[in-house]
């Protein structure tokens, strides 16, 4: 490697460009017809304490236009600054119309065939979905009705009559989680819910939804021993009862989706009443999240971050190195319900075309990763060759890099999703093939202990990326994230897979330390919570018709 090279301190820290766009969301607004002004929104809240239920006294309207969504709005806004609206070329295998209605898959995620087709990067297949991401969490005051169904479903049918169902115009999924099926008649193991919900073949007492669970190395009372050196922030196991998803590559298509839904009245530039659903949902927090080459690097310099000369100008992931590998994922059809072979789902049930959706806000501790110190200094872990095998395996790495280690990453950001085995993770814990014998583990190959088929393909897709914003951060300041959603068969599945990321079974057996151990000093998962995605036929607010 290469000495450490000294960067100059910033003179003084610029404005965020988050807290501008904050400030413009506090300054009155006219509504869009209408005369009404907006209030100031509120602070954003921490994490709620397992098994409690938001907020009281919050309406849908209120959480709306107040601080659930402002976040998640400057955020947008800031990462729309820096983006670029891609010119696709939309795979030919995408379904067309038939008289004039387009085809939509009945699996809600399913849009790889809408987005545009595999890409070559540096060698390696990359497949991109569109560049922003809006998670949208709520609970509801009520049970929900038959009317509520026909509102919702209209609700998303406009939505989609109004954006074409392209990266375009706006994806829109809608997943459920375990305190939607409680409120239903029979509660979550009465006849109506058990009679539908899928189980696992391996416990048929058992459903394929259970709740997420703190992972082996949050923070949190079930791991006493866990402390992160920067964000020791504890793990809340959220329970909302729906997640939306929307996705675009224009996020301005998203934030009038949403003004659509706080009442507007216009949908795309035209007037379309907006949903009467103030008295059954509340918002309770909101994600954004992007995905597009160079962005992360973008983001940094305007944000005068210390390590924004270490981000890879090329990646579309903070840390440097590309997720979007297609060997990584799995096609959404392999991780339905009915497809998987994990669960007890038949073609034709009712859920069969669902999954199980999870979703994480993790906080990155970037200037531990590139090891730079406040005047942006690297120290003696920032090369390429050391962040390298803590992302990828060090049985060989994939890589030995730039002979500059440290300058725009010092290596490249896109590199093969190779499987190696389900026990490479342990040869690397054990020293076996690793450079000098080293006790390392690497994230991808711990994943790989479990996320793979006997014949090596993956049975989970992810559809994860970069944020930047202040949720849950202890000091309120802007700080990069992960956003972590995967579609998997079973909650058992990602939980088993979850385990073996952090692999502290293979640490503890072969002396791997911590500081060699993958990427999981520099997570700190906040909120997790797991829900189900039914089938488009079943996706507003399923069972309830069989009231």
């Amino acid at each position: 490697g290469h000495p450490p090279r000294a960067r100059p301190a910033p003179a003084g820290r610029p404005r965020s460009g988050v807290e501008d766009v904050m400030d413009d969301a506090r300054r009155p607004k006219s509504r869009t017809g209408s005369d009404r002004q907006e209030p100031e929104p509120a602070p954003a809240h921490s994490p709620r304490p397992q098994g409690s239920t938001g907020p009281a006294g919050l309406t849908r309207r209120s959480l709306l236009h107040g601080g659930v969504l402002a976040t998640a709005l400057a955020a947008l806004e800031l990462a729309g600054r820096s983006s670029t609206v891609p010119m696709r070329t939309v795979s030919a295998s995408s379904p067309g119309d038939r008289a004039g209605v387009p085809a939509l898959p009945d699996i809600q995620f399913d849009i790889a065939g809408y987005t545009a087709p595999v890409t070559t990067e540096d060698g390696v297949e990359v497949q991109f979905g569109p560049v922003h991401t809006l998670f949208v969490t709520a609970r509801l005051l009520r049970a929900p009705t038959r009317m509520d169904q026909a509102k919702l479903s209209g609700a998303l049918a406009a939505i989609e009559r109004a954006y074409p169902f392209s990266p375009a115009g706006v994806f829109t999924f809608v997943s459920y989680g375990l305190p939607y099926f409680s409120r239903l008649p029979g509660g979550l193991h009465g006849p109506l819910v058990s009679a539908h919900m899928p189980r696992l073949t391996s416990a048929a007492g058992r459903y394929a939804l259970e709740e997420a669970v703190a992972g082996p190395t949050d923070v949190g009372p079930a791991n006493p021993g866990i402390v992160k050196r920067r964000f020791n922030v504890p793990v809340s196991i959220e329970d909302n009862d729906l997640l939306f998803t929307l996705r675009s590559d224009d996020a301005g298509h998203i934030q009038d989706v949403l003004r659509w839904l706080g009442g507007s009245q216009v949908l795309a530039g035209r007037p379309q009443p907006s949903p009467h659903l103030e008295d059954l949902l509340a918002f309770t927090s909101s994600r954004a999240m992007f995905t597009q080459i160079g962005l992360p690097r973008k983001l940094a310099d305007a944000e005068s971050l210390v390590y924004a000369f270490m981000v890879n100008p090329k990646s579309p992931m903070w840390m440097g190195f590309a997720d979007q590998q297609v060997a990584g994922s799995a096609p959404a059809a392999d991780v339905t319900f009915r497809a998987s072979g994990l669960t007890t789902c038949g073609p034709g049930d009712y859920f069969d075309h669902g999954a199980v959706q999870h979703l994480s806000h993790v906080i990155l501790d970037l200037k531990q990763f590139y090891d730079v110190d406040d005047a942006g200094v690297p120290g003696d872990d920032a090369a390429f060759s050391e962040r390298v095998q803590y992302m990828f395996r060090s049985t060989p790495p994939p890589s030995a890099g730039n002979a500059d280690q440290i300058t725009d990453g010092g290596g490249p950001a896109f590199l093969p999703n190779t499987f190696r085995g389900t026990d490479d993770a342990e040869l690397s814990a054990r020293g076996i093939g690793t450079p000098e014998g080293e006790h390392r583990i690497g994230h991808l190959s711990c994943l790989q202990r479990s996320s793979r088929r006997a014949d090596g393909s993956p049975l989970h897709l992810r559809m994860d990326g970069p944020g930047y914003d202040s949720m849950d951060v202890p000091d309120g300041s802007a700080q990069p994230k992960l956003e972590f959603t995967a579609f998997v068969p079973t909650a058992e599945f990602f939980a088993r897979m979850r385990t073996d990321q952090a692999s502290l079974d293979l640490a503890s057996r072969h002396g791997v330390p911590e500081d060699e151990n993958g990427l999981e000093r520099f997570l700190t998962a906040t909120r997790r919570q797991n829900f189900l995605t039914p089938p488009r036929r079943h996706r507003a607010f399923p069972l309830v018709e069989l009231i």
